[in-house]
């Protein structure tokens, strides 16, 4: 069986200039793309992995992406995205819709319900849904303003997502730009809300820090009310130099660590290691999980305890696809994140574009839902695939 380890590793990849790795930052418009059908935007590569285009771009709607999965009291699986309106940026218009399945992620519905209108400057985006402890469905997600205020709000339904409450600002303590990944927000066995973050702006910043500073924020009274941690944290390489860490994400380990993992311009993800729920944190290290500068998503499945990995695997990588976000592969530990199984290719279109990964877990099958490019076709984010397999594929 073959495995790699996540331990730290010594310092070899040279540090990309910052700039090269702006996070999300507007881009120059591009001349439009023809129509392109669903059909032509997946291919089956009768492995058993189920490929659903379920949400391509269309007249009105140039871009779906971010979203998360949840699965609702009566077994339905809701999948919440960013459906873009105003443009294909990330600051270009854009309400949260849902669309649902009811057999596992294989089929879904065809229409839209819209959950939360553009209620910001820019737009709404990014979505995190969580199952609570005491039964109610959180809903994240971020709401942009301007260059200097975007920032995390929570809703919440007691109702199975038919009603939703007033939204709340999680972080009140500094306006500024903060990215919340999609399918970040976590609840630890403590029941502490977790929400990992990284700042890039603030109004008395005199240009944007897009290395990032990674920290969370945490809730002790479900979501009311939340606090910093103590740690704030920045990528260093090993002569001292800054390097880029951006869009973090947290799981919980078994003996009740936290790990964080941040993409960045290094070569790797880097994680960090908390002992007091999120509080403060290790320094950033690189580890052994190779990538280009997109964001990892791991998961515990619940039948059978082990961690999931999904991420743009670049080890031993073709030396033509360094920096784009192709392979996606999919990796189980059974030891906590120290080693990553024999990955399991997902995607491997050299013109692919995979990343945004939400983790969902229905019946016996992982449902993943993410953004699934073709630079040829259809551009980086602007189409969301439904990705679908046994658990059993992860065990050979």
């Amino acid at each position: 069986m073959t495995r790699f380890a996540v331990l730290v590793l010594t310092w070899s990849i040279p540090f990309a200039a910052v700039a090269a790795a702006a996070e999300k930052t507007p881009q120059a418009k591009k001349p439009a793309r023809p129509p392109v059908r669903a059909e032509d935007l997946v291919r089956d590569r009768g492995d058993g992995v189920d490929r659903i285009p379920l949400l391509p771009p269309g007249p009105g709607n140039p871009r779906n992406s971010e979203g998360a999965l949840l699965t609702l009291a009566d077994g339905r699986l809701m999948l919440v995205y960013t459906h873009f309106t105003g443009g294909g940026g990330d600051h270009s218009a854009a309400h949260l819709a849902a669309r649902f399945s009811s057999d596992h992620g294989k089929t879904w519905t065809q229409n839209d319900v819209v959950v939360v209108p553009n209620e910001g400057q820019w737009n709404v985006m990014s979505v995190s849904l969580l199952r609570l402890a005491d039964g109610r469905i959180a809903l994240f997600y971020l709401r942009k303003e301007s260059a200097h205020d975007c920032r995390p709000v929570v809703r919440f339904s007691a109702d199975e997502g038919q009603t939703w409450s007033a939204p709340r600002v999680c972080i009140e303590d500094q306006v500024g730009y903060y990215v919340l990944n999609n399918d970040r927000a976590v609840q630890l066995r403590s029941g502490r809300l977790v929400l990992p973050v990284c700042l890039h702006h603030t109004p008395e910043y005199q240009k944007p820090d897009w290395a990032g500073i990674c920290m969370c924020y945490l809730s002790d009274d479900g979501g009311q009310t939340w606090r910093r941690s103590k740690s704030q944290l920045q990528g260093q390489s090993a002569d001292g130099k800054r390097v880029t860490t951006q869009e973090p994400g947290v799981v919980e380990l078994k003996d009740a660590r936290l790990m964080m993992f941040a993409r960045t311009t290094a070569g790797s993800q880097f994680v960090s290691y908390s002992s007091d729920g999120g509080d403060t944190w290790l320094p950033f290290q690189p580890s052994a999980l190779l990538s280009p500068c997109s964001p990892a998503s791991i998961k515990r499945i619940p039948k059978t305890g082990d961690l999931l990995l999904v991420w743009n695997n670049h080890a031993a990588i073709d030396p033509r696809l360094r920096g784009k976000r192709t392979p996606l592969h999919a990796a189980i530990s059974r030891d906590e994140g120290q080693t990553w199984e024999q990955p399991k290719v997902l995607e491997d279109n050299p013109d692919g574009w995979y990343c945004y990964i939400a983790i969902g877990f229905s019946g016996d099958h992982v449902v993943l839902a993410h953004c699934s490019g073709d630079t040829k076709l259809v551009g980086h984010l602007q189409f969301t695939q439904i990705t679908r397999f046994p658990v059993a594929c992860l065990y050979p």
